[in-house]
């Protein structure tokens, strides 16, 4: 029964928070993210649930020395995923895998928004999820850290 309960569907609104380590041109600019997330999803075959997927991730600038003393604090930065949301779930064990993919918009002026792509790697309690994840914006300025969350089950 503890089995069935793991493995069967997770239809309905997805809730959570996250918090990672900027990668790539972020990690230059970024100390570390934090974030929120959303999704409804519809199971429409057998371990394999099709949503959809926002949120918020805020990315905290980074502060530099400078030459003589002082510094400099960096600005913050974010963005809003509208992004389509898969999750296929391995019969019998708790463990899933997912892919989320869309449009990522940028809330900070001369940053702008591109691809978000964020596939990840969950494990899934009754009442939600445990996963790690890379989340990217493909844009001019390549933005994406590797995020640890837990997403609450709403039904």
């Amino acid at each position: 029964m503890a089995v069935f309960g793991l493995s069967s569907a997770q239809e309905g609104f997805k809730l959570g928070a996250h918090i990672g380590v900027p990668v790539a041109d972020a990690g230059d600019a970024s100390s570390f993210n934090l974030g929120l997330d959303a999704a409804y999803m519809w199971n429409v075959a057998p371990s394999f649930d099709l949503g959809i997927a926002s949120g918020y991730t805020h990315f905290i600038g980074k502060s530099y020395d400078v030459p003589g003393g002082g510094s400099i604090k960096g600005d913050d930065f974010g963005f809003i995923p509208i992004a389509a949301s898969g999750k296929y779930r391995f019969s019998g064990s708790p463990v899933s895998l997912g892919l989320d993919l869309g449009y990522g918009i940028s809330t900070k002026d001369g940053i702008d928004g591109g691809l978000y792509y964020q596939p990840k790697v969950a494990y899934n309690f009754s009442q939600g999820e445990l996963y790690l994840g890379y989340q990217g914006v493909s844009n001019d300025f390549s933005v994406g850290s590797v995020n640890l969350g837990y997403n609450f089950f709403l039904k």
